[in-house]
């Protein structure tokens, strides 16, 4: 007899999802399976789908009905005949991007470079994609999910399951510092500190040693709050001031900046974006992690005078995911900042729907399947 279990299922973009029962997906060899525990949300998902056409053109999402659910941190209940590492009751969050193995880029442990590179539960990168959900089409909006064993991390106990399933932002934030390079004695500028990528940047740079941290945002209270981080390395500043270069120039005694992580979202003012750039000192760099929409006018003579990068990126491998987890082991990381929004799955469509958020990237909303 077929195992069945419940699964919030989308059945047209931006419209609600609907409970459902659905078969438990199949053991295979190299997979295991997850009861899912906790799954992070995008607050405003509902609104971001029914824009998706007109914001984001170029990636596809999966063919409908489907389960969504990016971040999803549960325990193992069951592992596949050629699952090494893991067994049942580990605690693990499941990485969701999933690539080919096959193609060059992946043998050679470039995986975000896959053709086929995807977000299981969420949206595709080019037409590949549907090969991916395929072969995964459950994200963590359900009670149980298969995932291939490279995608685990492994949650220390010093971890709940709520704050493993903020990985995914804090996972892209980590990614962009460790691409720009960010380590000790770094200069860090987060355009959108006080948001819900900013403040990942702002944990991980701490943690990673940057000695000044430069933030913006346009909610003053919410700005405070970022600096009580880390008073003496964090200064603030808030958009609605203007003149970002030059307090940049001020707070960096006249060096400027080494690295800019742009973490503003579709909506954001282009303008924001490119104050940024003009922050950098020479031969500084610029990672977008907050899919500002439309064509940003770059200067590109004066990107090439002054030997500055201007970078993509996107998510975070599973080795840098465990990166993570580790520094939460460690204690140099502290995720208790965060507020957990916890909704029950047959909620989710209240919890996706656009909830007043008046504690930013504090705010971590989670559905409970």
């Amino acid at each position: 007899m077929t195992k069945m279990m419940r699964a919030a299922r989308m059945h047209q973009a931006g419209q609600p999802m609907v409970i459902e029962q659905i078969p438990v997906p199949a053991l295979r060899a190299t997979d295991v399976l997850v009861n899912v525990k906790a799954c992070g949300i995008v607050p405003n998902l509902g609104n971001v789908l029914s824009n998706w056409g007109n914001w984001f053109p170029h990636l596809p999402l999966p063919k409908l009905p489907a389960v969504f659910g990016l971040d999803p941190a549960g325990v193992i209940e069951a592992v596949g005949e050629q699952v090494i590492g893991f067994q049942p009751g580990d605690r693990v969050y499941v990485n969701p991007a999933r690539f080919c193995g096959a193609c060059r880029q992946c043998r050679a442990g470039d995986t975000t470079a896959c053709a086929h590179y995807t977000f299981n539960g969420y949206f595709g990168f080019s037409h590949k994609s549907q090969t991916i959900f395929d072969q995964y089409p459950l994200g963590g909006l359900c009670e149980t999910m298969n995932a291939p064993q490279h995608a685990l991390v492994r949650l220390p106990d010093a971890m709940s399951f709520e704050q493993a399933a903020r990985l995914g932002y804090l996972g892209t934030a980590y990614r962009a510092l460790r691409t720009a390079g960010v380590g000790p004695g770094s200069t860090v500028l987060i355009n959108g500190i006080s948001g819900t990528l900013g403040i990942g940047g702002a944990l991980f740079a701490l943690a990673l040693g940057a000695r000044r941290i430069l933030g913006t945002g346009r909610n003053r209270d919410l700005l405070e709050r970022v600096k009580a981080l880390a008073p003496d390395i964090i200064s603030v500043r808030s958009l609605d001031d203007g003149g970002l270069p030059a307090w940049a120039d001020d707070v960096t005694h006249g060096e400027g900046v080494d690295v800019a992580i742009d973490a503003l979202g579709p909506g954001a003012p282009h303008s924001t974006l490119l104050e940024a750039l003009a922050t950098l000192r020479r031969g500084g760099k610029l990672v977008n992690i907050g899919a500002v929409a439309g064509d940003v006018p770059i200067n590109l003579h004066y990107i090439m005078d002054n030997d500055i990068s201007v970078i993509g990126s996107a998510w975070f491998t599973t080795r840098q995911g465990q990166e993570m987890a580790d520094l939460v082991e460690a204690g140099k990381v502290d995720l208790s900042i965060f507020q957990h929004h916890v909704f029950p799955l047959e909620q989710v469509n209240e919890a996706i729907g656009g909830i007043d958020n008046r504690n930013g990237g504090f705010s971590n909303f989670v559905i409970r399947p």
